[in-house]
């Protein structure tokens, strides 16, 4: 994984109608009504904080309930039809994944099902339990649990090609 230009997406920082902007079909993340409401009165009352991140496509990364309400009065009126956006070009579409969910994450919680379809699709796209525990922020275990796999599958994948892990082994007292 190549080094980002941190500031990069900042200096993207625009306002776009908002019907440019489309789901993605990956995020996990579910938010009450209740929740949505509340998201409504922090932008009425502290401003629009934080931009929507999206593809150069306009699939949004981060930001979907954001750009939801925005669809909504009073927002849609106020905001003129318009969100603040910043663009990130990732090469690679699991950084799209990773982006999503990590931002998720510092924020909040996901729902198991569609986590466990993420991670098999990370493994299937070849990514390593390493890479995607690192970039999820999960732990070995974590990953683990996501997957459907056997106990024995799962330590095989994490020792295959692996300088960084030893077999274990078993040592019983007599």
């Amino acid at each position: 994984m190549e080094a980002m230009d941190l500031f990069a997406p900042l200096a993207s920082l625009q306002w776009v109608e908002r019907k440019k902007l489309h789901a993605n079909d990956y995020n996990p993340n579910k938010v009450s009504e209740e929740n949505l409401k509340l998201l409504v009165q922090s932008i009425l009352v502290n401003g629009w904080t934080l931009p929507i991140v999206c593809r150069p496509d306009y699939t949004i990364i981060d930001g979907f309930h954001r750009w939801t309400v925005s669809g909504r009065e009073p927002l849609l009126s106020k905001l003129g039809g318009k969100v603040p956006v910043v663009i990130v070009d990732h090469t690679d579409k699991a950084d799209d994944v990773y982006g999503t969910i990590t931002h998720n994450r510092a924020r909040g919680t996901h729902l198991l099902e569609p986590m466990k379809a993420i991670v098999k699709q990370l493994v299937a796209d070849g990514k390593s339990i390493q890479e995607i525990g690192k970039q999820l922020g999960m732990k070995p275990e974590e990953v683990f649990r996501l997957t459907d796999f056997s106990r024995e599958e799962f330590l095989q994948m994490m020792t295959s090609g692996s300088t960084g892990y030893s077999r274990a082994v078993i040592y019983r007292h007599t």
